[in-house]
């Protein structure tokens, strides 16, 4: 694994002159957005102001006023965003493992989302980026940003977008075939109902049987199911619990796993797009490239932090 300080040298040697140069344009960006999303901001504010003895016109005007605004923005970012992950983000991602390639506009498929049934909803939308796929040692990884939605409508025919899923995802080789399907969730109803929590998981009827662990850390911070006692107990040994324990403390979120057909599928919510620049931040700061490479790191890490490395079965 690549240290801080490694990554400090490779900062200042191989990414700051790329990062001066997208610097300019991200500045000349900001210029634009002063010179055009400005004044549109104020004439539609000001029209809205102008209508306001009008019903329903100055929301109209307002709400128009903010989609043109944002039609602006993603045009003049959208140029900014590719370049910087194609000099930056790719740069970052092969420092971190040459073995590793990495697509900005790629995303898990979504056979494999489907694949590990931790998410029983339906979805309407489905979208990612920021794929980053290879081998880490012996064990091939593949993991991107998700976004999965549903849509509802009301009665007036509105639409509203709902998130399902929106964060990391990652999809590992085992090196196992499983016979049956086992899945560790986060144990919400642990801190909820306490000592009630195991009534409430047992009526769970999306999900495989409760399996009941020896290990009480693991169990407050996760549930399990499977519909194979015996193996998700030989899956789960005593080490790979304590492992999963120590990266969920890592990652500081909540994590979900499920293990199916020869894979391990984990699951990592963030609010927020991990390898985006802030197009109102400048580029000469370390701290947003340490961030980038943390992100990073977590995922191609889970090799190491869950061992997947070591072979202690052989695909059947």
């Amino acid at each position: 694994m690549k240290t801080l300080n490694e990554l400090r040298e490779y900062y200042n040697s191989e990414l700051m002159p790329d990062l001066k140069k997208l610097e300019g344009v991200r500045l000349a960006n900001v210029r634009k957005m002063v010179v055009m999303i400005g004044p549109t901001l104020a004439v539609g504010g000001l029209l809205a102001l102008v209508l306001h003895e009008m019903e329903d016109l100055p929301s109209f005007v307002l709400v128009l006023t903010a989609v043109v605004a944002a039609i602006m923005y993603a045009a003049i970012v959208r140029g900014y965003v590719s370049d910087f992950k194609r000099a930056i983000i790719e740069k970052i991602v092969r420092f971190i493992d040459e073995g590793l390639a990495y697509n900005p506009t790629g995303y898990i498929a979504p056979g494999l989302y489907k694949d590990s049934r931790l998410f029983t909803r339906r979805y309407d939308v489905y979208k990612g980026d920021d794929h980053v796929q290879g081998k880490v040692g012996a064990t091939a990884i593949e993991f991107s940003e998700l976004h999965t939605q549903y849509i509802t409508r009301d009665s007036k025919g509105r639409t509203q977008h709902h998130t399902i899923f929106k964060g990391l995802f990652f999809v590992g080789d085992f090196n196992k075939h499983f016979k049956g399907r086992t899945f560790v969730l986060p144990d919400r109803s642990e801190k909820l109902f306490g000592s009630l929590s195991k009534v409430f998981q047992s009526m769970s009827m999306s999900r495989p049987e409760l399996v009941k662990l020896e290990d009480p850390e693991f169990e407050k911070l996760f549930v399990v199911y499977s519909d194979d006692q015996i193996e998700a107990r030989y899956i789960l040994s005593p080490s790979l619990m304590r492992r999963i324990t120590e990266f969920k403390k890592k990652a500081g979120r909540t994590v979900s796993l499920s293990f199916l057909n020869a894979n391990v599928y984990i699951a990592i919510p963030y609010f927020k797009n991990l390898f985006e620049p802030r197009i109102f931040q400048t580029l000469l700061d370390f701290k947003p490239i340490q961030e980038y490479f943390e992100d990073l790191q977590l995922a191609v890490g889970i090799v190491e932090d869950l061992n997947l490395n070591t072979r202690i079965w052989t695909k059947e």
